[in-house]
């Protein structure tokens, strides 16, 4: 049935929409959820080689690649070791739904250029905080994203037995 008074998006609105609704992280909302998050991204460019976090700042942002791609790396032995290529549509900086949360990765820009959107942790907590029924798919897809996370990395683990000890990551606790 035809509402009235169902709010009117304009064109580029909806293209935002559209690209965010791509996300894994928001492909569960719908069009009126999905709005919520535009007045609060802020799209950046950024230049190869360029470092848009590292490992161990605060986590005061999500990031959304629009154009280009990025490495998100670790140090080990005072090198960086490549941990995934993000791409256009991919998001990273996810730990920033968690308050306090510090950057587990360092993440440097690796296309000539880049565009990406930004939200700031303060407006994706207010809203997350303001709608519990859009923080409830956020927090699933976000939870989804970490099983596969956790399921590759045991995966991993079995085909490489003994090249650490699991348990450390546990860190006794469940």
């Amino acid at each position: 049935m035809f509402n009235p008074f169902k709010k009117k998006y304009s064109k580029k609105e909806l293209d935002l929409i559209a690209f965010l609704a791509q996300t894994r992280h928001f492909e569960k909302l719908d069009e009126d959820e999905l709005a919520l998050f535009l007045p609060y991204m802020y799209l950046r460019d950024y230049q190869q080689d360029e470092v848009v976090f590292f490992t161990g700042d605060p986590s005061h942002a999500l990031y959304i690649i629009k154009r280009g791609s990025v490495s998100l790396s670790i140090d080990v032995n005072d090198r960086f070791e490549q941990l995934a290529e993000a791409y256009r549509g991919q998001v990273f900086g996810d730990n920033s739904l968690l308050e306090s949360a510090k950057r587990i990765y360092t993440t440097v820009i690796t296309s000539e250029k880049a565009e990406l959107y930004v939200i700031p942790q303060i407006n994706l907590l207010e809203i997350l905080n303001d709608h519990p029924e859009v923080r409830a798919k956020v927090m699933t897809a976000f939870s989804e994203v970490y099983n596969e996370y956790t399921t590759q990395l045991f995966k991993t683990y079995k085909s490489h037995f003994g090249f650490f000890e699991l348990s450390k990551v546990y860190l006794g606790r469940v």
